[in-house]
């Protein structure tokens, strides 16, 4: 018989020997104690009373415990009872155990995909149907150039029209928007149902370093393909010429008695060389253009590099009476790159600034290094010449096109792509030929 049992029948044996004694003393005429002795019973009767709740109260204590997710309870003080209360007591502790793991893997779970989200590269935001943001990880805020995002609706100030686009967007569509800062953001959204509420989740990704890989591509096709049947056709040409040249040196001239129109044909043989050759070392001059040796990266100060090619340009300038300011506000900050390809960009720049100031006067170059808001490395090459023209503008990056009159085409074009092959981004900022100057602006991450 377990402890329970035996408990109960004590406390029904000794309630019913208090109640026999309450009866015998009224039979005694000894009402006075009998009295007395009845809250005796009282007690007794409660106390089997809460004993025998002790269950109820125990499963009252176990539902309480799931309601408020409270899984620290352990049942084991009436243990000695016996053996269906131990089975009782391990059961509700294998529950609470059960809850309380299903509990921590959610709760990791969570933890891992909050990680996730805040680590991948993709902006990611939701949204509720007043506007308010529930979630937003820093790769938006990034690819927005925000640090702060209570309600879309403040997005008006920085992006015309954006927040108007995200909420008419329908869930499982995408479109583009272009950013004032020339980037392409590709935009998803879908809705889901949470708790009743509808949430709208975004995700953005700015293509506009994958479009430009696309055109470079393509150009560089282009040029493959241009390079390879100039020179099939020129080679055999430049060949013909050779020859009909050896013909006329060695069999017409001393034979002949035109002296005057054997020196026009040898004249004309050699303009038809020379600019045949000429085509073909034009040509050859793209051959970098498609074959840019991949970049092998080190660590880069940026103020190292930008203090050793403006050195390389002081005499040039002093003699050409250029006034030039290096002004570097990220002394200490490293980037990930090529430094001899970085180099080759910035002389190339400068270059064309220097060539941009040979009609102007009290010509000046500034140079600027700083960090923008979103942590990037900009570096500004600023001149105050004439400017470039609109037109010229959207064709400056391409190649084949030079506004200089013995320019090859191919320098824009090439610091273009060893800046994409960087990561980074290469603008054109010109106010027009208005006399405002141009500014080339490179951004690199660090």
């Amino acid at each position: 018989m377990n402890r329970f049992s035996l408990n109960i029948i004590l406390r029904i044996l000794l309630l019913t020997i208090t109640l026999a004694a309450v009866v015998w003393l009224y039979m005694r005429d000894m009402t006075p104690l009998a009295v007395l002795t009845v809250p005796l019973v009282a007690v007794q009767i409660y106390g089997i009373y809460y004993y025998l709740n002790r269950i109820n109260r125990k499963l009252t204590l176990f539902l309480e415990s799931i309601r408020y997710e409270d899984f620290s309870i352990r049942f084991s003080a009436d243990n000695q009872l016996g053996k269906s209360f131990r089975m009782l007591n391990h059961q509700f502790n294998e529950v609470l155990e059960a809850f309380r793991q299903t509990r921590a893997e959610k709760e990791a779970n969570l933890k891992y995909i909050d990680t996730i989200i805040q680590h991948i590269s993709i902006g990611v935001f939701s949204f509720d149907a007043e506007g308010r943001i529930e979630l937003i990880n820093p790769a938006a805020f990034r690819l927005l150039g925000i640090y702060r995002l209570r309600n879309i609706a403040e997005l008006k100030t920085v992006h015309p029209g954006l927040s108007e686009l995200l909420t008419d967007l329908s869930s499982g569509n995408k479109t583009l928007y272009a950013t004032r800062q020339e980037q392409q953001l590709s935009i998803h959204a879908a809705t889901v149902r949470l708790q009743g509420r509808l949430i709208k989740l975004i995700s953005i990704q700015n293509i506009h370093s994958e479009l430009q890989k696309k055109e470079l591509e393509a150009w560089q096709n282009l040029t493959k393909i241009l390079r390879h049947e100039i020179m099939n056709s020129v080679t055999p040409i430049v060949s013909l010429i050779g020859t009909m040249q050896e013909i006329v040196d060695l069999d017409i001239a001393p034979s002949a008695g035109n002296r005057e129109g054997i020196e026009d044909l040898r004249e004309a043989l050699l303009t038809v060389e020379s600019r045949s050759k000429g085509i073909m070392n034009f040509v050859n001059a793209y051959r970098d253009y498609t074959t840019l040796p991949q970049p092998q990266f080190t660590r880069v100060n940026i103020k190292s590099l930008t203090t050793t090619v403006s050195s390389l340009f002081q005499t040039d300038m002093k003699q050409a009476g250029i006034q030039f300011q290096l002004e570097v506000d990220a002394e200490n900050v490293e980037i990930h790159a090529d430094v001899s390809q970085l180099q080759m960009v910035l002389i190339n720049l400068v270059k064309n600034a220097m060539d941009a100031l040979e009609q102007t006067d009290n010509p000046s170059i500034h140079v600027k290094v700083y960090l923008n808001n979103i942590q990037q490395v900009c570096i500004e090459i600023t001149d105050n010449g004439p400017g470039i023209d609109t037109d010229a503008m959207n064709k400056i990056f391409i190649p084949f096109f030079t506004t200089k009159k013995t320019g090859s085409g191919i320098g824009l074009s090439l610091s273009q792509q060893i800046i994409q092959m960087h990561g980074g981004q290469l603008k054109v900022l010109s106010p027009g030929n208005n006399g405002n100057g141009t500014t080339f602006l490179i951004l690199l991450n660090t």
